[in-house]
């Protein structure tokens, strides 16, 4: 009896065959699924998964989803008529909540010991909230004026948090002064680091901040900066470790499951090598920072150990702006800016 993902991977060999052509896919994928990625990580687009009625539950940007350990799909859209959505695998609607967050921009998960816990920043607003899973809010951040950070007239924008293995809260302020703040899991400030720039360890556009837990010995923070096509890898007290450069792909947050990294492009440099409106695609890493494969992109190219630029290949998507990955390795992709759709499913060949 073949496994499932044998039996579907049979098939995508099955529509290779018949004469796919990439490079002449329409702007959105087709419901009967289009193969995308390179190597061992190709998947094929499932671009109605997600769809809901609008006229009940109406999206304007699906800014990120995280998956709870019920398997539930949660995700935020800075449409206040339902900020947040949950869906189950099979992308029906499970419930929806929340109307006070207009610039719901980033979703972050902490499990506390079994407890989950959402943390919800909105750019618009300035603020960042824990919540629990069904939306009563627990503690919010607001600006850093507030404990000494800033000064009360420094822009305040948060894209994204992300929360460190004791509970200490990290926020990126990826639409503001571009600094990283790091938090205890009470709201105590403790730093920052970054701030906007082009050095090693400054940012331009740090839209993203991620905790990587896959070097035991060196835990770190992975933190965007998008207008460098980069994430740029921190310890967790802020000292800069190293850069990873991704020529062409303004990545949004690293989102890991397992030894891999995943990431949405929300654009890449096509016409001029300019950024590009709806030239977004997914890029995947491994443990070694090495790109590995781009759904909707060109195949990642080294030469003499340098990465090559990357573009959108296919007009699939319009903006990545956030990936979640099941347990079966299929990615979610949230899109920004792409006419009010929901999430497109890739489903793991």
């Amino acid at each position: 009896m073949p496994t499932r993902r044998e039996f579907v991977k049979s098939a995508g060999a099955a529509a290779l065959v018949s004469g796919l052509n990439l490079n002449i896919l329409p702007a959105r994928p087709k419901a009967t699924g289009d193969v995308l990625g390179h190597g061992k990580y190709t998947y094929r687009a499932l671009p109605h998964w997600g769809d809901l009625n609008p006229a009940t539950h109406p999206v304007l940007n699906c800014h990120e989803m995280v998956m709870d350990k019920k398997g539930r799909f949660i995700m935020i859209t800075d449409e206040v008529k339902n900020n947040i959505l949950i869906y189950d695998r099979s992308g029906k609607l499970l419930d929806s909540w929340g109307h006070d967050f207009p610039g719901g921009h980033g979703l972050s998960l902490w499990d506390a010991g079994g407890e989950e816990f959402l943390f919800i920043s909105d750019f618009s607003l300035g603020k960042v909230f824990k919540t629990t899973l069904d939306g009563r809010v627990l503690l919010t951040i607001g600006h850093p004026s507030e404990v000494g950070a800033y000064a009360k007239e420094d822009a305040f924008n948060p894209t994204e948090t992300a929360i460190g293995p004791n509970g200490d809260i990290y926020v990126a302020d990826g639409y503001g002064s571009q600094w990283v703040l790091q938090y205890d899991s009470q709201g105590k400030f403790i730093r920052k680091f970054g701030g906007g720039g082009d050095g090693d360890s400054q940012f331009s556009t740090v839209h993203g901040v991620c905790v990587d837990l896959r070097n035991p010995a060196q835990p770190s923070l992975i933190c965007t900066s998008r207008a460098h096509n980069a994430f740029k890898r921190f310890t967790l007290d802020g000292q800069y470790l190293s850069t990873i450069f991704l020529p062409g792909a303004f990545v949004c947050r690293a989102v890991i499951h397992g030894d891999t990294l995943f990431s949405g492009v929300c654009w890449s440099r096509l016409r001029y090598l300019n950024q590009t409106p709806d030239s977004g695609f997914v890029t995947i890493l491994d443990k070694n920072d090495k790109v590995i494969s781009n759904p909707g992109g060109t195949a990642p190219r080294y030469v003499k150990g340098e990465l090559q630029m990357m573009l959108q290949d296919s007009p699939v998507f319009n903006h990545c702006h956030d990936v979640c990955i099941d347990n079966d390795e299929n990615i979610y992709v949230c899109q920004w800016n792409a006419n009010k759709t929901y999430p497109v499913k890739l489903e793991r060949i």
